[in-house]
C-alpha cells in the first residue's frame, strides 16, 4: 500500500522522545484520540501536550491502518491481517464500507460500489444496504455501521495498547460531503465500538487545525487538496478573526484517486511484457498476476518520490515468466500525464464553481499520500504561482493530527467545566422513555428518558379515520422508534365522539411519581370526559444491565429506526393524499362528474384503489422511494382530472 512503510520513517509530526503516559495519567491526563476514518486507510493520533501529537502505530509498525474487515471460517480479521487474505477470500473481505454508511441501497454511490466490489450487498430492512458474508461457516448479514464499528474497535485497541489505559473519547473525521445521515451513522458505529464521540468534524477542517490555521486572526482562504488511493477531494475553507473554520465549498471526484494512476502504469507494463515475450498476457482474467504487478508498481512509485530511478522485479508473473524492468521518474511522469492533467483540470473546475479566482487562495494544504508525488506538487505550485505548500506534516497523517489536537482541546474544556460545576445529588430519573403506539406503529414518546421524577407530560392525539368511536393505546418503555421493538407495559382504550378523521382529539398525560408508578390521565376534548389508568410496570422492573442493553440496542439500530420513521412519514403522507382525493371526489358530486368522461372517472378511481391497496398490502413496509413513486403517479393522474372541474 503506497506510502505505508515510508510513513513510519519520515514523519514531521512524530517525536523521538517516548511519552510517559503512565506519568501523565497519574497527573490527571484524560486521553482523547483523533481518528481519521478513511474510506481505504485510517489513522489515529493523540495530543498529549498542547500541540504535541503522536501518531499511533499499528501492530506492524505502520502509522496508517487499512479500513478493511474480513471474515473467515475461524475469525473476523481487521486491517493488515484482512489484507493478507484478500486475494484468496475476496467475497468475504469488505473494504470501502464508508461508501455504504448512512446511505440507502438504491443510492447511486452504493450501486457504483456494488458493481465493482467482490463482496455481496443486498437490500435490507427499510431499503438500507446490508453486507452478506460467510463467517464461521454461516451466512451473516451486517449493516455498514456494524462493519465500521469492527474497524473502530481495532483502532481503539491500538490506542489503548499504546497509552496503557481505556480510551473512551474521540473526535472522528469524515469527508466534507457527508450528509447528516452519514454523520449520524458514523456516530452509531463509534458507539457500537465503545467510543464517545466528542465531535464529528470535516477532514479538511482537521487538516487546517493541524497547521494552526484556526489560530489566525484574519480572514484567510485555505484550499485543501486531498488525493488518496480511491478519492480526490478539494475543499475551500475560510477562517475569520475569531479563528472559526468554515467549509465554503467542496468538489472533486469520489471515484478517482491513486488507483487510477496505478492502472495506467499497469496497462503500460502489460503491453511491455507482451512486447518483450511476444505473447498476449490476459491480465484481466488473472487476478493474482494483476495484484502482484500492481503491488510491484506501488513500491516503485514510493521509490520514485525520493529517487530518480527504480526497478520493478516480479518472479513468475505470468505463465512462469519473470518480469523485471527499470523505470525513471521522468518516464513515470510522462506515462501518467493524463492523470496529472485530470487533477489540475478538476481543481480549476472546482474554483470556477466556487466562484473564486486562484489568486484569492491564500494557503494550500496537502492531504493524502498521493500528494507526495513531486510532479503533482510542482503542478500545484505552478498553477497557483506560489513557492510554498503546506506539506511539512505527513500528508497521510495530517487529518488525524488535527483531529487529535481538537480532541485534546474539547476534553480540556469538558474537564474545566466539570471542575466549575457544583456537586449535586442527582434526583431519580426515568431510566427509559415512556410512550404509546397510537395507530401507525411508531413509538410516540410522552416522557423522555432521563426526565427527573416526579414528572408529568402530555401529548395530543387525533382520530385516524372517519366516524372513529374509540382510540386504542399500547404503552411501551424503551428507546426504539418502532413501538413493538420496545418493552410493552400495558394498554387502554378511550371512547371518542364520532366525527370526520382528525376532528376528535384527546390528551394523554403520563405522570411518574416518586415511587416510579406510571399514571395515565386521558381527556376527550370534545366532551370534556376524563379517564385515569395506572400502568403497573414494577412487576418486571428492569435491571440496570437490561436498561443499558436497551439503550445500546437503540444506538445500534439508530439508522434502521431513522429509516423506519422516514418510511412511516411518506406512507402516512400517501394515505392522507388518498383520503383527501376521495373526499374531493365526493364533494365534486354527480352533477359535476358529468363534465368528465366515464373513462377518466374510472381510471382515477382505479388508481386511488390501487394506491390504497398498495399501502394496506405492504405490511412489511416498502422503502421511501417506492411510496413516493406511487404518490407521484397518483398525483399526476388526479391533478389532471380534478383540474378540469376547477
Amino acid at each position: 500500500m503506497i506510502l505505508h512503510q515510508i510513513d513510519a520513517v519520515n514523519n514531521h509530526s512524530s517525536h523521538s522522545r517516548a511519552v510517559d503516559f503512565g506519568k501523565l495519567l497519574c497527573e490527571g491526563f484524560t486521553p482523547a484520540i483523533g481518528i481519521d476514518l478513511g474510506i481505504r486507510d485510517s489513522c489515529v493520533g493523540i495530543c498529549w501536550h498542547q500541540d504535541k501529537v503522536e501518531i499511533i502505530k499499528n501492530e506492524r509498525g505502520y502509522r496508517t491502518t487499512s479500513s478493511i474487515v474480513a471474515f473467515t471460517p475461524i475469525e473476523c480479521l481487521t486491517a493488515d491481517s484482512a489484507i493478507d487474505q484478500a486475494k484468496t477470500n475476496p467475497a468475504n473481505t469488505v473494504d470501502e464500507v464508508q461508501r455504504l454508511i448512512g446511505r440507502r441501497f438504491n443510492d447511486p454511490e452504493v450501486q457504483n460500489l456494488i458493481n465493482r466490489c467482490y463482496f455481496k450487498v443486498i437490500k435490507g430492512k427499510y431499503g438500507l444496504p446490508k453486507v452478506v458474508v460467510e463467517y464461521k461457516r454461516k451466512q451473516k448479514e451486517y449493516y455498514a455501521e456494524e462493519i465500521s464499528s469492527m474497524h473502530l474497535v481495532h483502532l481503539k485497541k491500538l490506542a489503548e495498547s499504546h497509552i496503557g489505559t481505556t480510551v473512551k473519547d474521540a473526535v472522528i473525521t469524515v469527508p466534507p460531503y457527508f450528509n447528516d445521515s452519514q454523520r449520524q451513522a458514523t456516530k452509531v458505529a463509534a458507539h457500537l465500538a465503545g467510543l464517545d464521540v466528542l465531535q464529528i468534524i470535516d477532514k479538511p477542517v482537521a487538516a487546517a487545525i493541524a497547521y494552526g490555521l484556526h489560530m489566525k486572526t484574519s480572514d484567510v482562504n485555505v484550499l485543501v487538496f486531498d488525493l488518496d488511493y480511491v478519492t480526490f477531494e478539494v475543499s475551500l475553507i475560510t477562517t475569520d478573526e475569531k479563528g472559526k473554520l468554515t467549509v465554503k465549498a467542496t468538489g472533486g471526484d469520489t471515484f478517482f484517486g491513486g488507483f487510477d494512476l496505478v492502472e495506467i502504469v499497469v496497462d503500460h507494463f502489460v503491453k511491455e511484457f507482451n512486447r518483450i515475450h511476444q505473447m498476449e498476457m490476459d491480465i484481466t482474467g488473472n487476478l493474482k498476476a494483476r495484484y502482484r504487478l500492481r503491488d510491484g508498481i506501488l513500491i516503485a512509485i514510493e521509490d520514485l518520490i525520493s529517487d530518480s530511478e527504480t526497478t520493478i522485479s516480479i518472479d513468475c508473473l505470468y505463465n512462469g515468466i519473470d518480469f523485471s524492468t527499470s523505470i525513471t521518474r521522468d518516464k513515470f511522469e510522462y506515462m501518467s500525464k493524463s492523470f496529472f492533467s485530470k487533477c489540475i483540470e478538476t481543481l480549476a473546475s472546482f474554483l470556477r464553481d466556487a466562484k473564486i479566482n486562484k489568486t484569492g487562495v491564500d494557503d494550500i494544504v496537502l492531504v493524502g499520500g498521493w500528494t507526495k508525488l513531486p510532479k503533482l506538487q510542482h503542478l500545484l505550485q505552478e498553477f497557483f504561482n506560489v513557492n510554498e505548500l503546506f506539506k511539512s506534516i505527513n500528508s497521510t497523517e495530517v487529518v488525524a493530527h488535527g483531529a487529535a489536537i481538537h480532541a485534546a482541546n474539547l476534553i480540556r474544556e469538558k474537564s474545566e467545566k466539570e471542575k466549575t460545576l457544583p456537586t449535586l445529588s442527582l434526583p431519580d430519573v426515568v431510566p427509559l422513555s415512556l410512550g404509546v403506539d397510537a395507530h401507525d406503529g411508531v413509538f410516540s414518546v410522552i416522557i423522555p428518558r432521563n426526565t427527573p421524577i416526579p414528572s408529568e407530560k402530555e401529548q395530543i392525539y387525533f382520530t385516524t379515520f372517519d366516524n372513529q368511536t374509540s382510540i386504542p393505546f399500547n404503552v411501551y418503555q424503551g428507546e426504539r422508534s418502532r413501538a413493538k421493538d420496545n418493552k410493552w407495559l400495558g394498554e387502554f382504550e378511550v371512547a371518542v365522539s364520532p366525527a370526520p378523521k382528525g376532528k376528535s382529539k384527546i390528551t394523554v398525560a403520563f405522570s411518574v411519581d416518586a415511587n416510579g408508578t406510571l399514571n395515565c390521565k386521558v381527556k376527550e376534548l370534545t366532551t370534556g370526559l376524563k379517564k385515569e389508568f395506572i400502568i403497573n410496570h414494577d412487576k418486571e422492573k428492569l435491571s440496570h444491565d437490561v436498561i443499558k442493553k436497551m439503550v445500546k440496542d437503540a444506538e445500534k439500530y439508530k439508522m434502521e429506526d431513522q429509516e423506519y420513521i422516514k418510511i412511516m412519514h411518506v406512507r402516512n403522507v400517501l394515505k392522507e393524499y388518498i383520503y383527501n382525493v376521495r373526499r374531493k371526489m365526493k364533494k365534486i358530486g354527480s352533477t359535476n362528474k358529468t363534465r368528465l368522461h366515464a373513462e377518466e372517472i374510472e381510471r382515477m378511481e382505479t388508481a386511488i384503489e390501487a394506491a390504497n391497496e398498495y399501502v394496506d398490502g405492504n405490511q412489511e413496509l416498502a422503502d421511501v422511494d417506492e411510496y413516493k413513486k406511487v404518490q407521484n403517479q397518483l398525483e399526476k393522474l388526479c391533478v389532471s382530472v380534478i383540474a378540469q372541474l376547477v
